[in-house]
């Protein structure tokens, strides 16, 4: 059975909101935590970050875009559809805004570990456009594979931190099964609608997704709706510091 873990609403006058997760317990592990979020004005000034990722997946059905630039000197538009990977590594200063005014991004802000040999490295910048994305179908769902792989499509950007994320339409009455590995922890976000997942009932403003803790099992998960599906193998044994903006 998964572990349900609630996420925090968070706001900023009507031009921010969020739903927040943050993973003080260590059961995302290699991931920190993440944001579902609407901006539709800049809200984070340049900000620094160090010894972690933070990975920005606009959804295809976004207004607008995310300008995006950095202390490397990276400038770039992560279109609808589109990810960015930022690696702070030793250290980087980053700012992220609407790429169109009185437009609203609708993204996820994705924080995740990096290997105890990265922490310190040379920070780096990664970035995969919506036409390079791999797409699954299958019956009544359609699947983008944004990291890691599925039925034989791998994404083609390769992060310093393995993991998989993929993005879930399914048709009314549909449903898939998503393998995690023995040895891979996984949840699932609620996007849009009601989902079951494995029977018990999920929804985007319910504020709560399960959250399936590395066990050394594998298992096969059942979902219907529109989610997005987080899996990776835990750093258990490294160490990240991080500074970053409070949402």
């Amino acid at each position: 059975m998964p572990v349900i873990v609630s996420l925090r609403p968070v706001s900023r006058g009507n031009h921010f909101q969020a739903h927040g997760l943050r993973d003080a317990a260590g059961r995302l592990d290699p991931f920190i935590g993440v944001d579902h979020a609407w901006m539709s004005s800049p809200t984070f000034p340049a900000h620094p970050h160090a010894g972690f990722s933070a990975v920005s997946y606009v959804f295809a059905d976004s207004e607008t875009g995310i300008d995006n630039r950095d202390s490397l000197g990276t400038r770039n538009l992560i279109r609808p559809g589109g990810l960015h990977w930022t690696a702070a590594g030793s250290g980087i200063v980053h700012q992220e805004d609407p790429a169109e005014t009185g437009k609203t991004v609708h993204s996820l802000q994705i924080f995740v570990q990096l290997p105890p040999a990265a922490q310190n490295g040379p920070p780096s910048a990664h970035s995969l456009e919506p036409e390079d994305m791999p797409q699954v179908r299958l019956p009544g769902a359609s699947i983008r594979v944004a990291l890691g792989s599925l039925d034989g499509r791998a994404s083609p950007l390769t992060p310093p931190t393995p993991v998989t994320l993929l993005d879930i339409a399914l048709e009314d009455g549909a449903s898939v099964a998503l393998a995690v590995p023995a040895g891979d922890g996984a949840f699932l976000l609620p996007i849009a609608g009601e989902t079951a997942v494995d029977g018990t009932p999920f929804t985007p403003d319910g504020l709560s997704l399960p959250v399936y803790p590395a066990d050394g099992r594998s298992r096969s998960i059942s979902v219907q709706a529109r989610i997005v599906f987080f899996r990776g193998r835990p750093l258990t044994s490294s160490q990240y510091r991080h500074q970053e903006h409070q949402a």
